[in-house]
């Protein structure tokens, strides 16, 4: 039996070089007929195609959400994949994610994600990534019922519930994917796990690009609770920073003891994480900023 028709959309800011790569990975996605490529691109001035891939500007608003959104737009497939850039796709995910169909009332796939492989000798946050499994679906899926929800960095949804709940928020730069899994499950559509159809994360390379990630990981999570109370409550931010002493300290005394570098990696990164995300709180989450916001200095 035929799949159904499906649109890849990828927003995208960075580079030449970066849209380069992302194009060639793109380019090994096995289509069928009625299949589209489209990469939004929020860099200004880019447009134009490359190979499958069509190249679509959209700079008016610099959040993903808004670039998904246009992408959507512009296809008319039965199903639109999410993917983020930073990910390299199996090159047969299409066909696996239809195997076995998903049910009438399904409106969301979530797509297989693994970190990038990392050895004992690779980069500290490479290897942390890795052995935490950072990108499963398996760390906001399993917040329940409720509050779970799947990243976008590897989902499908069906087009006709995407139209009906109006897509992607335009306006939030993270969160995107919990606040549109919300909407489609109080519309009464379902989730499917499609752990098969798989794509590869790049992992941050350094302990600040880290920090960064998780700082914007907060200011979702704050949002987040504002629209949706009780989804992620705030900790208790000074005892929080006496935990991530703690943490580090005991489980850095206790990785020498054993001689264990993966264990170090944990004591040190883990507190980085949390203490990073509760910090990210306070950053504002939705763009534009307003024009006499202090943030407008330090946020893009």
């Amino acid at each position: 039996m035929a799949r159904p028709s499906v649109d890849v959309v990828v927003p995208f800011r960075g580079a030449p070089a970066q849209r380069r790569a992302l194009l060639a990975s793109l380019g090994t996605i096995d289509l069928a007929a009625g299949d589209s490529l489209v990469v939004v691109d929020n860099t200004p001035g880019a447009a134009g195609s490359e190979g499958p891939v069509r190249i679509h500007a959209a700079t008016e608003v610099a959040t993903p959400a808004y670039a998904r959104n246009r992408g959507a737009a512009l296809g008319q497939g039965e199903w639109i994949l999410f993917l983020d850039a930073d990910v390299t796709p199996d090159p047969g995910l299409l066909d696996l994610y239809f195997q076995p169909p998903p049910q009438p009332r399904t409106g969301l796939l979530a797509g297989g994600l693994r970190d990038e492989p990392a050895g004992r000798e690779s980069p500290a946050v490479v290897r942390y990534a890795y052995l935490s499994r950072a990108m499963s679906q398996d760390n906001t899926l399993e917040y329940g019922p409720r509050w779970g929800f799947l990243k976008t960095a590897n989902a499908a949804v069906r087009r006709t519930a995407f139209d009906a709940v109006g897509g992607f928020r335009d306006s939030i730069r993270a969160g995107e994917d919990a606040d549109l899994t919300y909407r489609l499950r109080e519309a009464a559509w379902g989730l499917e796990r499609r752990e098969g159809a798989t794509a590869t994360h790049a992992s941050r390379r350094t302990p600040r690009a880290l920090a960064a990630q998780w700082i914007g990981f907060g200011s979702a999570g704050a949002w987040l609770d504002e629209t949706y109370p009780g989804s992620f409550p705030a900790r208790g931010r000074p005892g929080l920073a006496w935990w991530g002493l703690r943490f580090a300290a005991r489980g850095v005394a206790g990785a020498a003891r054993r001689r264990n570098r993966d264990l170090v990696l944990q004591a040190l990164l883990e507190p980085l994480e949390q203490i990073s995300y509760e910090l990210g709180r306070a950053v504002p989450n939705e763009r534009p900023l307003p024009p006499r916001s202090l943030w407008r200095l330090v946020v893009r």
